[in-house]
């Protein structure tokens, strides 16, 4: 392959009106919301001498070793489920019964301490360092520089010409949202109100056409969502006791009544990241920060790509510090993986061939949400200067 014809592909496509993008764990790190497995480690540090410690033990020893903690969330929503099903309210559990009402306490304080450290952060040592209401550690640098560039430069001039950016994330934390109020970006959620909002939007229902440059689709939820007694989902303000002191944060995964129901808010962002991935008109998702660790989001986007009438394209930006990530090796040599363009620190793999534009000493850093600003600004060529 040409590889100033690569360049120009690149920079088309990055560019393009048709771009979503889908954010992980990784955009957050340099903020100072630890990944998965430092936020498992972080909530079983929490969990330390209390009585949920045991139940998380028992959960931990009964999963793979590489289990993180929303793979623990899962399974304890089964054992909640299996449960609420069972005549005496129990479900075994490392050899011993668990109580319904144990299992709820168990997964309503994982919730709370996963909010806890997303929300004011927490530092690898050594020594480590965590945050707190009076000692934040968050930051949103990277995310004012995302925002700014994407909306004020790469976009510049073509607000009222293009539909509004689709931005997918699975992260909790709400720097995005607070990039985009920052940088005066108007932007839907799903959700109707101020400081205090409620869930408005409805699976299968329209999103808005008009009046917004940026749609924000949260699929995991947020630490801001507050899932309430009669099954209503609030976005809440920090430390607000209304509309509701019976609520808890509502994060994915969770055990809920209304599960796969019009009311469902994941069921409902699922929806429209399905519906994105097969807009047809030449899409373009472009992924940073997902190490693609999710089966959920990975089949979706497989299933997707593979439909004969998608003309879809997708750019991931990941590090192959720990080899190229499973799922993209395979899609790589699928009839689809042609359309696929992956960005290492070793260079660019498109479909089956590659790395081109490797680096003549050194790694190349261009994956990282760090350098996607610039990346965006400049445009690949000056990336490779």
């Amino acid at each position: 392959m040409d590889e100033d014809d690569l360049i120009e592909q690149l920079d088309k496509l990055l560019t393009s009106r048709c771009v979503s993008w889908l954010f992980g764990a990784g955009i957050s790190r340099n903020a100072g919301i630890p990944l998965m497995y430092g936020l498992t480690d972080r909530v079983f540090e929490l969990a330390s001498g209390t009585a949920e410690e045991p139940i998380l033990v028992a959960l931990k020893a009964d999963l793979p070793p590489d289990c993180h903690v929303e793979h623990i969330l899962s399974y304890l929503a089964d054992h909640i489920a299996i449960a609420d099903r069972s005549v005496g309210k129990t479900s075994i559990l490392g050899g011993d019964q668990i109580a319904l009402a144990d299992l709820r306490q168990a997964h309503e304080k994982v919730l709370a301490w996963i909010a806890v450290t997303v929300r004011w952060g927490a530092l690898p040592g050594p020594p480590p360092q965590i945050g707190s209401p009076t000692n934040p550690l968050i930051k949103i640098d990277e995310h004012l520089a995302f925002v700014r560039t994407l909306f004020n430069t790469t976009l510049a001039g073509v607000a009222e010409r293009r539909a509004a950016v689709k931005l997918f994330t699975m992260n909790y934390d709400t720097l995005l949202e607070d990039a985009l109020a920052l940088c005066g970006i108007s932007y839907w959620d799903g959700f109707d109100g101020g400081a205090v909002a409620y869930r408005s939007y409805r699976f299968g229902a329209p999103e808005p056409i008009t009046g917004f440059r940026a749609h924000l689709i949260k699929l995991h939820g947020s630490i801001d969502w507050h899932l309430d007694a009669d099954g209503r989902v609030w976005r809440v303000r920090d430390g607000d006791l209304y509309p509701t002191a019976e609520r808890r944060v509502l994060i994915y995964p969770q055990s809920t009544k209304y599960a796969a129901t019009q009311r469902d808010p994941f069921s409902a962002q699922f929806d429209i990241f399905r519906r994105q991935l097969c807009a047809g008109g030449g899409h373009v998702l472009v992924t940073c920060g997902y190490s693609f660790g999710d089966e959920h989001i990975n089949d979706e986007i497989a299933s997707a790509m593979a439909r004969g009438d998608n003309d879809a394209a997708m750019i991931a930006l990941v590090s192959e510090g720990n080899g190229m990530p499973e799922c993209l090796a395979k899609w790589r040599d699928l009839p689809w993986g042609k359309h696929i363009y992956i960005l290492t620190e070793r260079g660019v793999y498109v479909g089956d061939q590659g790395p081109f534009l490797a680096p003549t000493s050194g790694d190349r850093m261009w994956w990282t949400f760090a350098s996607l600003a610039q990346l965006l600004a400049d445009g690949t060529k000056e990336q490779l200067a």
